[in-house]
């Protein structure tokens, strides 16, 4: 497909009268041109080796703090819960009704379904609609099984670079349903 695009550019560039040498130019940008836009869009969405080593070398608390200055660089409030008595949910993000419980786990191993149990059972307490696991690694297939069947949105380390987003989607105010 990237060829016959190739051809049929240098093809018009040359009736439209380009000599034979820009032709193959603009035939060989035509076939190149979409490999390089969507190998910069990945690029740019995959986080480099500092941004993880960072947040693998966080304390569980540095990395609260680190979400939470992401989840307010996306524009809404942010809850930091306390140590004790959180019910499972280290921050608490948004706007009621649409308040999203946020359970942060640095860990050196996939993260599994407790986080996930914790984070939905304390969702309710903490008056929040939506619920979501972030860490620093990846999850086991069972924490995965049980955020889907919750809707729970789960964020690792290879995500980290789009949680800003996440939140945004995550946080917006629901559209009002026409009757």
């Amino acid at each position: 497909m990237l060829l016959a695009l190739g051809v049929a550019a240098a093809a018009t560039v040359y009736l439209a009268g380009a000599s034979p040498l820009w032709s193959v130019a603009a035939g060989l940008l035509a076939m190149a041109a979409p490999s390089f836009l969507i190998a910069t869009v990945v690029g740019a969405a995959t986080p480099g080796h500092r941004e993880r080593d960072r947040a693998d070398a966080m304390s569980g608390t540095e990395f609260e703090d680190y979400v939470a200055h992401i989840a307010r660089s996306a524009g809404v409030p942010v809850i930091m819960t306390s140590i004790s008595g959180d019910w499972g949910v280290d921050l608490i993000v948004g706007h009621r009704p649409n308040r999203l419980a946020v359970q942060c786990k640095r860990y050196s191993r996939p993260v599994g379904a407790s986080a996930v149990q914790e984070v939905v059972a304390g969702a309710a307490m903490q008056d929040c609609t939506r619920t979501m696991v972030v860490t620093n690694h990846e999850f086991t297939p069972a924490a995965r099984k049980l955020a889907e069947r919750h809707g729970c949105e789960l964020v690792g380390g290879a995500e980290l670079a789009a949680l800003r987003t996440t939140i945004r989607r995550l946080t917006r105010p629901s559209e009002p349903t026409s009757t």
